[in-house]
């Protein structure tokens, strides 16, 4: 018998790339194929919020790795993001929320590359309130600007949503999709059709308060493959948890994370290639969050 929450009162929707989360989550959550990662997190006493973040891939021994540090205002709704990374560019976000309307937030986005001098701007603006939510994002360019708005709308559970995408320069809408969904306290349902040709859905259910199960599926018209996939998570205890993962061309993903001590958290995780494995071309992961 599935586990029953108490059914909890959808007053704000989520945003659009937010539909279908929970199954999102389960499917990419606690992995690391063919990484070797380090995060650490920090905080000042000053408020400022360091995120410091590193990564290897075992295959082609590429190292990346970012910087990010955060300061808020919160008396006046503001944020201050400043991000670097390896590739050097260099990246400034104001975050606006609560000021000017009740539910609406503005953001203020932009990155600069030193070395190839490319720049770039963005405009973000979300209000969300009791059944809606919308967003609408301009990005800035030369040639002219690009436009992108999500809609979601929410009643007793069940979702309704929109997004677009408009490319000003020529004159085209180049991204239109659709998603309907109903979310409950256990269970969610999220279907989507983007650009009427790609379908997709998903499936997710807390079966009990510690295992968590999830199926997704995704077509395209014009051709006759169908991606397939079911993932579980389950709560060994408080401090641990694994995850493991299956689609229909046999690539099968297991995970552990376990906290080490309060603020220290290790991932393991592994993805093996069900119709090769004389073969070769698994992978491993490791990952490592430290938090102060």
């Amino acid at each position: 018998m599935a586990y029953v929450e108490q059914n909890c009162v959808m007053a704000v929707p989520p945003s659009y790339g937010d539909l279908g989360k929970s199954a999102k989550d389960i499917f990419n959550k606690g992995y690391g194929f063919g990484l070797v990662k380090l995060d650490v997190k920090t905080k000042s006493d000053s408020g400022v919020e360091f995120k410091t973040a590193g990564s290897s891939n075992t295959d082609t021994s590429k190292v990346a790795g970012s910087l990010e540090t955060k300061y808020k205002r919160s008396e006046y709704g503001l944020t201050f993001t400043e991000k670097w990374n390896t590739d050097n560019t260099l990246g400034t976000e104001i975050t606006v929320e609560d000021q000017i309307a009740k539910g609406l937030k503005l953001t203020f986005d932009t990155t600069f590359s030193p070395n190839t001098g490319k720049k770039s701007g963005k405009v973000k603006t979300a209000y969300k309130r009791e059944f809606v939510n919308l967003g609408c994002d301009v990005d800035f360019d030369f040639a002219g600007p690009t436009i992108h708005g999500a809609a979601v709308v929410g009643y007793e559970g069940w979702l309704a949503g929109y997004q677009m995408t408009f490319d000003t320069a020529k004159s085209k809408m180049t991204q239109n999709n659709f998603a309907v969904g109903y979310k409950t306290g256990d269970f969610q349902l999220h279907t989507n059709v983007n650009d009427g040709a790609q379908f997709g859905g998903s499936i997710y259910q807390k079966v009990s308060p510690v295992l968590e199960t999830a199926v997704n599926l995704a077509w395209t018209a014009g051709s006759n493959s169908t991606n397939f996939g079911i993932a579980a998570k389950y709560q060994l205890d408080k401090s641990a948890s694994i995850s493991a993962k299956v689609n229909n061309n046999s690539l099968v993903g297991v995970g552990y994370t376990q906290t080490l001590r309060p603020g220290v958290k290790l991932t393991l995780s592994a993805l093996v290639d069900g119709k090769g494995i004389n073969t070769g071309g698994h992978k491993l992961g490791l990952g490592l969050e430290l938090e102060a």
